[in-house]
């Protein structure tokens, strides 16, 4: 059977997407996944995204699969690329639309705004150890500024779930960390019994801080909408930044706000469409 897919991005950070609103069923397997996402011999992407028919009232779920055929249970970048894709399939200007996702992490909500951006509702971030899910505190308190042994070195690590786990340590140069070893054990490290993505953030300033990534079932990668979100809450909860900053990734730049209204976050940035095709 013929796959239909269009690939977009958020600043880098790229993914498949398939137009599964016919079925609650993925219309690939997790091992198909992973050969489309393959950069040499597939498509290429960081995970492969569905559209799938809402659920408890929302207007659609997302489902999608890392690139090694894990699922995780939401992508920042990766549902703004799917209320773009959305958009795009009910032929609608992306300048007025508001969707609730259902996601594994609970509902979510894009709005794609006049100036081309997206503006995403994250939701509350969680801070209880047993939340994240880490061991690294008790279950009903919070990891801030928690030693962890990694490689032989000790690291100074916040914790922070957006619906998925996120261990953020703050460095004085982002581009100096190996992140191509040291990430994996970060991920694999056993006081996260359900793996972990990694942050690594450098503060410019209170409103400005660089983020280099290590993704849970994808590695390294552009940009992580997730991880800006649980990096902005690690900062403010050390000190470290105001409330509203901008997050500098390898792919570009998210701004994203922790609300003293409401304690939400929301993150902003863009989603483009780079092309359609049929496998």
């Amino acid at each position: 059977m013929a796959i239909e897919f269009t690939k977009y991005h958020g600043l880098g950070n790229d993914f498949i997407l398939i137009d599964n609103r016919a079925s609650k069923t993925p219309a690939i397997t997790p091992e198909k996944a992973v050969e489309m996402c393959d950069r040499h011999f597939g498509i290429g992407a960081d995970g492969v995204i569905f559209a799938l028919p809402g659920e408890n009232g929302t207007d659609y779920t997302m489902r999608i699969f890392n690139s090694d055929g894990s699922e995780p249970e939401m992508c920042g970048n990766g549902i703004r690329c799917l209320a773009a894709f959305l958009a795009d399939l009910e032929g609608l200007s992306r300048n007025k639309d508001t969707y609730r996702i259902h996601t594994l992490a609970g509902v979510i909500t894009p709005q794609l705004t006049p100036d081309g951006q997206i503006k995403v509702d994250m939701g509350l971030p969680r801070l209880l150890a047993g939340e994240i899910p880490t061991t690294l505190g008790a279950a009903d308190g919070k990891v801030i500024n928690q030693p962890l042994e990694v490689e032989g070195q000790t690291w100074q690590v916040t914790c922070v779930s957006m619906g998925n786990p996120h261990c953020i340590t703050f460095v004085e140069d982002v581009a100096a960390i190996p992140l191509e070893t040291i990430g994996p054990k970060f991920e694999h490290h056993s006081a996260f019994p359900q793996r972990t993505n990694t942050e690594f953030i450098q503060v410019v300033s209170r409103d400005y801080l660089k983020m280099r990534v290590w993704e849970r079932g994808a590695g390294i990668t552009l940009a992580c909408g997730t991880g800006a979100c649980a990096s902005l809450v690690a900062a403010v909860l050390t000190g470290r930044s105001d409330r509203l900053a901008t997050v500098e990734l390898p792919g570009g730049p998210l701004e994203i706000e922790w609300s003293e209204v409401d304690q939400r976050i929301y993150m902003t940035g863009p989603a483009d469409r780079v092309f359609t095709g049929k496998l």
